[in-house]
């Protein structure tokens, strides 16, 4: 049984009392199948990775990775292919940033006609290049702007619009419940509030009490939890002691895929499945970067799986040669030939787990990412 499993959360809340408490979540008028949803992730969440992950079950949403409003307006080629999707990718849902109203509502209008279920609304990245255009959490210093920009995309689409966002731009400025209050009441349909503020990035813990008051400042919309959200026990800690509505996954999933279904199946009072065997592991790693080749063709698969492939590394274990091969992908044979090599070294070994480790997160200051 893996660190944090059942056995830990049954004895710390009972079963029935839990699913008595237990409601679905919703934006709107659309129905999620879970409470757990996949945060978006630039460079990561695109729609390879999505379906991967929808495949593996439990996850409720699976947006979209940060789309350029203005981009998207101009139909520039990178900004369609991170909205591209399919009919296995469902609900839809879409995260736009950027700091004029009028771009994002047509941005959002745009989405909705092409089938779109959700807008989420960027409020939350702290990247220089996001922040720096007014986007991103650089709005949550600009109250009045932000709450324009969402009024005027909440009121420019029929579907669910949601806010993902941060506690504050600093320890000083934590603006968050108010924002949230503010939302509420021009119609947006749930906040996704990351537990931390800008200035921390993605140091430090996150703060459990903040995103209550976040919770504490609305009256009926959902709250989703963020931030260092891995096992069951981290999520019935969350859960607990914020009182959000749901819990939002990024980075936990990169190292497990698998954790959704993990904390859907605990939701539910039933045993989590077994955490997945090393040759799994392969298995989804192999079954991905092909699904990705095909979407995206062999050159660009190659050159964009790269960070993806340092997440399976850091579970796998291949060792420092095969941990290159698999940074430095040329082509769908390379590829092949270095999970055959991989195959090989965990019979030699006799591998059967994988790791446990540790989250890597952006280094530096925040102004240089």
């Amino acid at each position: 049984m893996p660190a944090g499993g059942p056995s830990i959360i049954f004895g710390m809340i009972p079963t029935a009392e839990r699913l008595a408490l237990q409601s679905r979540l919703c934006l709107g008028g659309l129905a999620l199948a879970s409470r757990f949803l996949l945060a978006p992730l630039a460079g990561y969440t695109n729609l390879a990775f999505r379906l991967m992950v929808r495949r593996l079950g439990g996850v409720g949403l699976a947006p979209t990775d940060l789309v350029n409003a203005r981009g998207l307006l101009h139909r520039n080629r990178k900004s369609l292919e991170l909205v591209q999707s399919d009919a296995a990718d469902q609900p839809l849902a879409v995260q736009l940033y950027g700091g004029d109203v009028g771009e994002l509502r047509a941005a959002a209008q745009w989405l909705a006609e092409q089938g779109a279920q959700v807008i989420d609304i960027n409020m939350g990245c702290p990247v220089n290049k996001v922040t720096r255009g007014g986007g991103g959490s650089a709005l949550l210093c600009a109250p009045t702007q932000a709450v324009d920009l969402v009024q005027g995309v909440v009121a420019g689409v029929r579907i669910p619009v949601t806010v993902k966002m941060r506690l504050g731009w600093d320890e000083r400025r934590l603006t968050a419940p108010e924002f949230a209050r503010e939302f509420e009441q021009i119609g947006v349909a749930g906040i996704t509030i990351h537990g931390r503020t800008r200035a921390q990035g993605f140091s430090g813990e996150v703060n459990h009490a903040g995103i209550r008051a976040v919770v504490e400042a609305v009256e009926r919309i959902p709250i989703i939890g963020n931030g260092d959200v891995r096992t069951c026990a981290d999520a019935e800690r969350m859960l607990s002691t914020t009182g959000c509505a749901g819990i939002a996954i990024g980075r936990g999933a990169l190292l497990n895929p698998w954790v959704f279904r993990q904390l859907a199946a605990w939701d539910l009072g039933q045993e989590p499945p077994e955490p997945p065997t090393w040759s799994e592991h392969v298995d989804l790693l192999e079954e991905h970067f092909h699904l990705h080749a095909r979407l995206r063709g062999e050159r660009t698969a190659c050159l964009t799986f790269r960070k993806t492939a340092g997440w399976y590394s850091r579970a796998l274990r291949p060792g420092r040669e095969l941990h290159q091969r698999l940074m430095n992908i040329a082509s769908l044979a390379d590829f092949d030939e270095t999970v055959a090599l991989l195959r090989e070294r965990a019979a030699r070994l006799g591998l059967r787990e994988t790791a446990t480790a540790a989250i890597p997160v952006p280094a530096g200051p925040i102004e240089h990412w």
